[in-house]
């Protein structure tokens, strides 16, 4: 397994429109658009910054694992998402190394591309997300 880059850093935000003022009018990022995953109750919204992305998830559901984060740790970096070509060797070398993955199993991701995450836990406290390819639009 080979890790291309950082895709992007997942920030959970409370409101998408309280943290435009920061991302989109001081920093002047470009927004690259909105998808909303109803399965997981949140809603991205993508900004460009030069090879990576930062990725700012809003709750819309209070069950979700946003949510939850938000309820526990408050505003600020959720993930680091890193860039494999192959996400069935990385989630397998992944358990074959003894670490847990969440859910147990290789899920659909922003943009339509397969994703896992590694439990904190087991990452120094820092959720680790791997993701296949790039995404349906780029």
């Amino acid at each position: 397994m080979e890790v291309n880059r950082i895709d992007h850093i997942g920030i959970a935000v409370k409101s998408i429109e309280d943290s435009m003022k920061l991302y989109s009018d001081l920093l002047n990022l470009e927004k690259e658009g909105i998808e909303e995953l109803e399965e997981r109750g949140l809603r991205v919204h993508i900004f460009k910054v030069g090879e990576t992305k930062f990725e700012l998830l809003e709750p819309t559901r209070e069950d979700s694992e946003i949510s939850k984060f938000l309820e526990k740790k408050g505003e600020g970096i959720h993930h680091i998402a890193l860039n494999v070509d192959n996400i069935e060797t990385a989630f397998e070398r992944a358990k074959d190394m003894g670490f847990r993955i969440i859910g147990d199993t290789i899920q659909r991701g922003a943009g339509g591309r397969r994703i896992f995450f590694l439990h904190p836990k087991d990452t120094g406290g820092i959720l680790i997300e791997f993701v296949e390819g790039g995404r349906e639009n780029e």
